[in-house]
């Protein structure tokens, strides 16, 4: 591997290393496809990483869950061949859905939950106390900020824009809205 080359995938594996989705050794493995001209081999992938064949495999198999690598049919060789995605958008799109919305809705879902054990408490008869009403106030911004993130990546995802009024709400002090 030539030194620029080098250059970038260190580069992408130090990007990766700190991205909490892919590993160090995956970044690597997407800059080299990202800048070879044609679909690479596995073998031809651990010789310039200098890493074992079953190292580079499994990363390679997450990089194809992820899209950001696919394998291709090269004709005349029975070896898979793999190649960069170039699709950024595309790339951006999946990972905005199978990983941050996925985390907002858990969010989401907590925040609903504990409004819903209020609400039967307060049914019960325990009575609305300060406590709960603070608890409420601050579950629904939190909820409802949240629900916002979502609806705006899920138009993303969709390609449409994402306008951030939705999500600006006055500064919160004691649990209520200033």
């Amino acid at each position: 591997m030539d030194g620029i080359t080098a250059l970038f995938v260190e580069g992408m594996g130090a990007a990766a290393a700190t991205s909490r989705i892919l590993t160090q050794l995956q970044g690597r493995i997407f800059g080299l496809l990202y800048l070879s001209p044609g679909p690479v081999t596995l073998d031809a992938l651990t010789d310039e990483l200098q890493q074992s064949k079953s190292n580079v495999s499994v990363s390679v198999r997450g990089l194809i869950d992820w899209q950001l690598v696919r394998r291709v049919r090269v004709p005349g060789s029975r070896k898979d061949h793999y190649e960069a995605a170039t699709d950024f958008w595309r790339v951006m799109q999946e990972i905005m859905e199978r990983r941050f919305r996925w985390n907002l809705r858990q969010v989401v879902a907590a925040a609903e939950e504990t409004g819903q054990a209020i609400a039967a408490s307060t049914a019960r008869g325990a009575g609305a106390t300060e406590r709960a009403d603070f608890i409420a106030g601050r579950v629904t911004i939190i909820r409802d900020f949240f629900i916002a993130v979502d609806a705006g990546l899920g138009g993303f995802t969709r390609g449409e824009a994402f306008a951030p009024q939705p999500l600006q709400r006055p500064a919160v002090r004691s649990g209520r809205a200033t």
